[in-house]
């Protein structure tokens, strides 16, 4: 097993020296860095950084970095986040009656290659519920309607916190989530078609046959407020043409879903992600 490793992802205003800084911190105190990558908006001038680097050996206890960091960050009008590799987050899967994306994300945690744990399944609907057994998941079946969305939205966020969950995935999850229900929980990625907005609503596949398109995609973002308008984590294309049925489309279009979802939900579960003014600074 890989020796634990820290990982800082930091975001400030530009100015010179910061790698040197930011470096010297994890220098000083004995760190051996492992990945190092940057980069600099000069759009908006600001830098962003994501540094990695081995514990052993490493005189600062882990939960004193947090504070020993923020004597350098404050001066540098620092937002950081702090994580290390050998702390698994806890997942919730949001699904509706679709399974594909549910079973992919499964078995990649299964042969470990999602670092977390999922431990909770949520659903309007229960067709999936023999899924989250075979996997020993708890499944919550909470139905939704316009009179007790609000109701629900509370149950829901009830359970995150009571299972202390750090993601939720939506796993073709056919609702639209409340801005309050956002608010209160932010850390969600969602995966839908990428048609939008030429295609927006029910019957994206269909529509998109009728009309001809060469190309179709998914992509995977963080939810926000704004309907499918979050930050975006993870694209992918496939090409199409005209002898493509419909039920072509749909399955090429689940080929893709599943795999942008399992690479965006890699990618934040690696701490590689960094989010600025409504999009994101992926690190290889």
């Amino acid at each position: 097993m890989s020796q634990p490793t820290a990982t800082l992802l930091i975001s400030c205003p530009d100015s010179p020296g910061l790698v040197a800084k930011i470096a010297n911190f994890i220098y000083a105190n004995g760190g051996n860095i492992i990945h190092a990558e940057q980069h600099t908006d000069f759009a908006t001038s600001l830098f962003l950084i994501r540094i990695e680097w081995q514990l052993q050996g490493f005189n600062l206890p882990r939960e004193a970095i947090n504070t020993a960091f923020s004597a350098i960050a404050k001066p540098l009008q620092a937002t950081w986040q702090l994580h290390f590799s050998d702390t698994l987050p806890k997942i919730a899967i949001w699904v509706t009656k679709q399974e594909h994306c549910l079973l992919d994300l499964l078995w990649r945690n299964q042969t470990k290659e999602l670092p977390g744990i999922i431990s909770v399944m949520i659903s309007n609907h229960s067709n999936l519920e023999a899924i989250a057994r075979q996997f020993g998941i708890d499944f919550y079946h909470l139905p939704i309607t316009k009179e007790n969305k609000a109701e629900q939205e509370a149950k829901q966020l009830e359970l995150l916190h009571f299972h202390e969950i750090d993601l939720v995935i939506l796993a073709k999850y056919m609702q639209i989530l409340s801005p309050k229900l956002v608010e209160e929980f932010p850390n969600i990625i969602n995966i839908h078609h990428s048609f939008l907005p030429a295609f927006p609503g029910a019957k994206p596949y269909h529509r998109a046959h009728a009309r001809g398109v060469k190309i179709i995609g998914a992509t995977a973002h963080y939810v926000t407020e704004d309907l499918d308008e979050g930050p975006i984590i993870e694209q992918e294309v496939a090409r199409v043409n005209h002898q493509d049925t419909i039920a072509d489309l749909i399955r090429k279009g689940r080929d893709l879903e599943r795999l942008v979802l399992s690479r965006a939900v890699r990618l934040h579960l690696q701490h590689k992600v960094l989010v600025y003014d409504n999009k994101t600074v992926v690190f290889s």
